[in-house]
């Protein structure tokens, strides 16, 4: 039985962005999307009730984060992932491998995976292709990531080589260790910022690129230009009837840049972390809400948001919630930033279907003050 299927309804003729439809077992997914991060299984702050409301269609959790609490047996026997977190929409989990590198400080790279460290409590682990898959296989999400390695920025090109080699090895074992067909996994371009690398990532996971493909080891600390770059580079050979999803990308700027460049999904934490700082996420660019400027400030945080915190509350509310440290700031924040994102994609969509992406962009960086 086929679970899975892409549509793509329009390509914008001057850009080449991209509108279509991802039919999952747990609805249809109209992109291109913006996934919210549920690390641990809930998106921080946002109750799902509020995340539907704001628009969200598919959200994401962390393998590595559920693997050591509360463990991915735990949430089988409960059910599955969906019926553990009380999310009926489609989630999408990633491998845990860039946690494993990003978080462990004592992790060690071998042929047969990763052995490293819990950041928690020390206990030790290892990380194969074919325990990824069981662990994902057991949280029950629609869409599941392969096990890679996410090579540093500022590796050496030999270094880089060695990792792509790597990640489509164990691409390899993670395909022959699924066996849940209600799963759509998706492999991932590799290969650093080095051209050739990326070129041969995509030829080898290209094949294998069933259901989606996603493009990770990008906004790792490299300029934006140059991501831009290896977007442009990877374009003319990604497959055309599957969604393609870049990792780890969510900045208001990146999001628009990515979409131009044929990108239909993406994430990151960025819209609630900053939001927890006290950062809010704008149509005029960012508002960092616990500044003086805006003590009797009484408008809210975007005149263009129709959100429950910018229908209800102003800018000098919201400030004093932030420097007193109450929750309802961060979740008022954290609220309003998913919404806007979202927004800002479904205007993309909409822009795409017109063939007016173009001015849809001019405009956006005409009013975007970063």
């Amino acid at each position: 039985m086929n679970h899975f299927s892409f549509e793509l309804q329009h390509i914008e003729k001057y850009t080449g962005a991209r509108a279509g439809v991802f039919r999952t077992p747990h609805g249809d997914i109209l992109t291109p999307v913006y996934m919210p991060v549920g690390t641990q299984a809930t998106v921080k702050g946002v109750f799902p009730r509020d995340l539907k409301e704001a628009g969200s269609q598919i959200i994401l959790s962390n393998t590595y984060h559920l693997y050591l609490r509360p463990g991915d047996g735990l949430i089988k026997k409960a059910g599955g992932l969906h019926k553990f977190m009380n999310w009926d929409k489609p989630i999408l989990t990633d491998s845990g491998g860039f946690q494993v590198f990003s978080l462990t400080k004592l992790n060690k790279i071998k042929e047969e995976g990763v052995y490293f460290n819990s950041h928690i409590d020390g206990s030790k682990h290892l990380f194969s292709p074919e325990k990824v898959i069981e662990i994902e296989e057991n949280l029950g999400a629609d869409v599941i990531m392969q096990l890679d390695q996410c090579s540093e920025y500022g590796y050496s090109h030999a270094q880089a080589e060695k990792a792509m080699e790597l990640t489509d090895r164990w691409l390899m074992r993670c395909l022959n260790a699924k066996t849940r067909d209600d799963q759509a996994l998706f492999p991932i371009v590799q290969g650093n910022l080095y051209d050739d690398l990326r070129l041969e990532s995509l030829r080898r996971a290209k094949p294998h690129a069933t259901y989606g493909i996603a493009i990770g080891g990008l906004s790792v600390g490299e300029p934006k230009s140059r991501m831009y770059e290896i977007l442009e580079l990877l374009r003319p050979g990604l497959p055309e009837g599957v969604p393609r999803y870049l990792m780890g990308v969510g900045s208001p700027d990146c999001l628009v840049e990515g979409v131009k460049r044929g990108i239909d999904m993406f994430d990151c934490v960025l819209a609630t972390r900053i939001a927890r700082n006290g950062t809010a996420l704008t149509s005029k660019g960012k508002v960092v809400a616990r500044n003086a400027v805006y003590a009797e400030d009484f408008t809210p945080l975007d005149e263009n948001c129709d959100c429950y915190c910018c229908k209800n509350y102003a800018k000098a509310y919201l400030r004093h919630l932030i420097n007193v440290d109450e929750m309802l700031g961060a979740m008022l924040l954290s609220l309003h930033n998913i919404t806007f994102l979202h927004k800002l994609m479904r205007d993309m969509r909409a822009a795409i279907f017109a063939d007016c992406l173009p001015d849809f962009i001019k405009e956006f960086y005409a009013n975007y003050d970063e």
